[in-house]
């Protein structure tokens, strides 16, 4: 089966620098807080080019600690699409905001910032754009919107590191932005880690309170916070696959421009290919109307699929006390059925690439 990440096969290509990394960590007894998560930070501060970045333990803490940082809680409302991983708005109910969702754009599967001003009231605190699959949102049209209405940004980028937006890195645009380091990321490590982004001194401070229980100096607390910590075995493989990042988004576009030999076919509607890095292709996603025939032919092929997303999350049982219906959101529940994931990512063989393009022109 050809799987729809080969997350071994990166972390293979640095084994040996990763066992003489973490040989020096056991040695140094610093395993939590340590030399290399504080040069982690200073590293991706560097290749943001943002003034503060705060390591955390994962994506979904990266997006709460966020808004506990912007004082956003009871009652706020906080605007954010339907088509995304749960995290998303996960994180606004775990402070106990409310998501408001507005539907996607078409063509860019991303929130329509079209849409955006008629869900804003005098609740509305943040909107939470997200680099769907590492594509870009239209962050000049929403940064204005948000201006206009004194709301804050906050970018979830967990899909998208090292991408941008007119030259300027997703995540360090708006206010706060939020990364993940799950395996599948385009960039990880093996297991957890998490990253907020801000150009706010108070912003960054406050995080990194509330990630150390609240507490600033030892054994004193300023107020509840988390266990939200990364460890250094996990900081210094994301020092090394830092320097890779660029070579590896480099080869995702490149993938992705074979797969548009597709465009001729009937029946497939492709990702829209862009210039530059707006899409770093952190998922390969097409459509197709016969979308479960298709994943059960390539299955059966020995092609691993996936869905992204097969429920909308205002359909989700655990937001029916939001009142959504079905057909409030017409685009994204639209996308739910027609589209999947095929394999991508740095380490994807050619030849791998041509048998998944032939047996999709077969079906």
């Amino acid at each position: 089966m050809i799987p729809l990440v080969h997350v071994d096969r990166q972390m293979q290509s640095m084994k040996a620098e990763i066992i003489s990394c973490v040989a020096e960590i056991i040695n140094s007894g610093q395993y939590v807080l340590g030399e290399q998560g504080r040069l982690f930070e200073k590293e991706v501060c560097q290749y943001l080019n943002s003034p503060y970045t705060i390591n955390v333990a994962n994506g979904t803490d990266a997006l709460v600690l966020a808004l506990r940082s912007l004082d956003i809680g009871v009652g706020d409302e906080v605007i954010t699409t339907p088509f995304t991983f749960f995290a998303t708005a996960e994180a606004i109910s775990r402070v106990k905001a409310i998501p408001v969702f507005v539907d996607i754009d078409p063509v860019s599967y991303n929130m329509d910032p079209k849409l955006i001003e008629a869900k804003i009231t005098n609740r509305t605190k943040a909107i939470i754009p997200v680099h769907l699959f590492g594509k870009s949102c239209h962050m000049e049209q929403i940064s204005k919107i948000a201006k206009a209405h004194n709301l804050y940004v906050i970018e979830d980028a967990c899909q998208a590191f090292g991408g941008e937006y007119n030259g300027e890195k997703l995540g360090a645009i708006g206010d706060v932005g939020c990364f993940s380091f799950f395996p599948t990321k385009n960039l990880s490590t093996f297991g957890d880690g998490g990253l907020v982004v801000t150009k706010h001194k108070k912003v960054a401070d406050r995080i990194k309170r509330l990630r150390h229980h609240g507490s600033e100096k030892k054994y004193f607390h300023e107020e509840v916070g988390y266990n939200s910590r990364l460890d250094e075995v996990h900081a210094a493989v994301l020092r090394l696959s830092l320097q890779k990042i660029d070579q590896w988004n480099e080869t995702r576009i490149k993938k992705a421009g074979t797969y548009s030999t597709l465009a001729d076919l009937e029946g497939y509607t492709l990702p829209q290919l862009v210039k530059g890095k707006e899409h770093v292709y952190h998922l390969y996603c097409l459509e197709h109307n016969r979308r479960d025939d298709l994943i059960q032919y390539l299955n059966d092929q020995g092609i691993a699929s996936g869905v992204y997303y097969p429920l909308p999350l205002h359909l989700q049982n655990v937001y029916k006390k939001l009142g959504y219906q079905h057909g409030d959101f017409p685009v994204a529940e639209l996308k739910s059925k027609r589209l999947l994931a095929l394999p991508m990512h740095p380490f994807l063989k050619e030849e791998e690439q041509q048998y998944i393009i032939e047996q999709l022109r077969t079906f």
